[in-house]
């Protein structure tokens, strides 16, 4: 189905696995499009309640863009491809189901730029991120300024925008850009694990979290009326009146997603 994708859903969890090992999962324009229809897929399916992202191969997530994709392009078209980019990568960021990214080995250009378009990241013990733009003479063009300031600060970002440097898997932890670091073999297994608990909560309460947190950082959207929002219409759902129900009898609630 995928040029450049494999999938696999178990236990209403959907992985997406990028699988140009042989290229450390570069991206390039198939990817792109694979993983733009991946979440044509995953929106309207109701088997689907959360989704990992990693990498084929024990070396990298993904190690950055296709470089040989670059070669000729002018402004406009490189303009062109960094607004594609950054659209699909919106497009995880702004998901009503839990995105993870499952980061093993290198994650650095584009790859960091993805990586951090997922709600959150695991690592695994050998992963390095970074975004080396600057050592071909460019800038993070899929969000990367942006979202490494978010999630790091200003001050250590600029550094490592400006120096093209690396961190390993546990200043990334210490950094707030991975929120667990463990085996390569356990990684999955620990994604997994925490995407089981969230799956067993309301999906209508989880995708308005995902929501209201990321319009703190949208200057269009008031968070807080959001939040109010969201609130209220949570109480016009089934799930919230089983969650309540369930919480004052004791017992474990069953959500429906409605």
């Amino acid at each position: 189905m995928y040029q450049t994708l494999l999938t696999s859903l178990e236990n209403n969890i959907f992985t997406i696995t990028i699988n140009r090992p042989d290229k450390l999962n570069a991206l390039n324009k198939d990817v792109f499009n694979d993983l733009n229809r991946a979440l044509d897929e995953i929106e309207p399916d109701a088997a689907i309640k959360s989704v990992i992202i990693t990498g084929a191969g024990p070396k990298a997530f993904v190690a950055g863009a296709d470089i040989s994709e670059f070669n000729g392009l002018n402004k406009e078209q490189a303009m062109a491809m960094a607004k594609k980019g950054q659209d699909i990568f919106a497009r995880i960021e702004n998901s009503s189901k839990p995105i993870v990214a499952a980061v093993n080995g290198f994650a650095l250009g584009g790859g960091c730029e993805l990586a951090m378009a997922c709600h959150f990241r695991i690592a695994s013990d050998n992963a390095k991120f970074g975004q080396p733009e600057v050592n071909l003479g460019l800038i993070p063009g899929y969000g990367g300024t942006q979202r490494l300031v978010q999630l790091i600060g200003k001050g250590k970002a600029m550094e490592l925008l400006m120096s093209a440097g690396m961190i390993d898997a546990n200043e990334a932890k210490q950094l707030g850009l991975v929120n667990y670091v463990t085996t390569d073999g356990e990684l999955l297994g620990q994604a997994k694990k925490i995407l089981t608990i969230i799956n067993s909560k309301a999906p209508l309460a989880v995708a308005g979290c995902i929501k209201t947190a990321n319009a703190v950082f949208d200057e269009s959207v008031n968070g807080y009326d959001l939040e109010i929002k969201e609130f209220g219409g949570c109480f016009d759902t089934d799930d919230m009146k089983e969650g309540v129900s369930a919480f004052l009898e004791k017992r474990k609630a069953t959500f429906s997603g409605k």
